[in-house]
C-alpha cells in the first residue's frame, strides 16, 4: 500500500469482515477508518505542513494496524499489544469503550512513533511534530464524540462511571493527549537508536502492560463495568453501525 485510497479500500474490507464474523475488532476499525478519511480530506484541502509527507505517514501508520490484523487472522502473532487487543474481542464482557481503547493503546502508544520515525528516515524527526499532533487531534475529537454519544449503545454508562472517579484506573484516565506525548518521546528514542528491534520489543512490553490494565481493571471498576455491560447492546453489527454514525457526524463538525 502506497496511498491513502489503498488504505481506505482495505479498511472497508476489514470493517465488512468484522461485521460478517461478528468481531468486536470492528469497533476500532470503524473509528480508525474515519481517522483515515479525515486525514485524506485534510490532505486534499492542503491542511498539513507537508501534505505528501502526511500521506506517507498515514499509510505507514495504518499499515501497522492492517499488518497486525492480517497476522492475527492468519493465526500468526502480531505485537503483544495488538495480540491482547485482538484476543479481547472474544470476550463479550468487555465494554465497547474497552475495545476502542485497547486498539488506540496499541496504535498510538506503539505504532505511531514507529510510523513517524519511518516517514522521516534520514531526517530530523522534529520536522514532522506538528503534523504528528494533528493526527492525534483528529483521533481525540472522534473519541470524544464517541464518549459523548456512548449512551446510545451503553444506556447506563454515564450514570455509573462517575462512581469510580478519583481512582487510578487506566480505563477512566486514558488520555489521547498523554498517549500522544508518550508516543512522541518513543518516536525520538526509536529514531535515534540503530537497534530498532530492541526499541519495538521493549516498548511493546510496556504498552502490553497498559493493555492488561484496560482488560483487568480494579475490583470496584470491574463491578461497575459488569453493571454497565448488562445494559449495553449485544449486537456487534448494530454497535458498529452506531459507531459509524457517531464518528461520521463528529467528522462533519470539523
Amino acid at each position: 500500500m502506497h496511498t491513502i485510497q489503498e488504505v481506505l479500500i482495505r479498511m472497508d474490507q476489514i470493517v465488512e469482515e468484522c461485521k460478517s464474523r461478528q468481531s468486536r475488532i470492528g469497533y476500532f476499525a470503524i473509528l480508525y477508518r474515519q481517522v483515515t478519511r479525515r486525514v485524506r480530506d485534510g490532505i486534499i484541502a492542503g491542511e498539513f505542513e507537508d501534505n505528501p509527507r502526511m500521506e506517507k505517514l498515514d499509510v505507514l501508520f495504518a499499515k501497522r494496524f492492517i499488518d497486525a490484523y492480517e497476522l492475527w487472522t492468519k493465526g500468526s502473532k502480531p505485537t503483544e499489544s495488538w495480540r491482547l487487543a485482538f484476543e479481547a474481542n472474544k470476550n463479550p464482557k468487555h465494554l465497547v469503550l474497552q475495545h476502542l481503547f485497547l486498539g488506540i493503546n496499541a496504535h498510538i502508544n506503539l505504532d505511531l512513533g514507529i510510523a513517524a520515525s519511518e516517514s522521516m528516515e534520514g531526517k530530523n524527526l522534529v520536522g514532522i511534530q506538528n503534523d504528528f499532533n494533528k493526527i492525534n487531534a483528529v483521533l481525540a475529537e472522534l473519541v470524544d464524540g464517541v464518549k459523548a454519544n456512548i449512551s446510545k449503545v451503553s444506556p447506563i454508562f454515564g450514570w455509573l462511571i462517575p462512581l469510580a472517579k478519583g481512582r487510578d484506573e487506566m480505563l477512566l484516565n486514558f488520555s489521547i493527549q498523554i498517549a500522544r506525548d508518550g508516543a512522541w518521546k518513543f518516536a525520538g528514542e526509536y529514531h535515534s537508536d540503530p537497534n530498532k528491534d530492541f526499541q519495538i520489543k521493549d516498548r511493546d512490553k510496556n504498552i502490553a502492560a497498559l493493555a492488561q490494565k484496560l482488560i483487568n481493571p480494579g475490583k470496584v471498576l470491574a463491578f461497575i463495568i459488569k453493571a454497565i455491560g448488562l445494559a449495553e447492546w449485544k449486537s456487534i453489527s448494530r454497535i458498529m453501525e452506531q459507531l459509524d454514525l457517531v464518528t461520521t457526524r463528529t467528522l462533519q463538525r470539523f
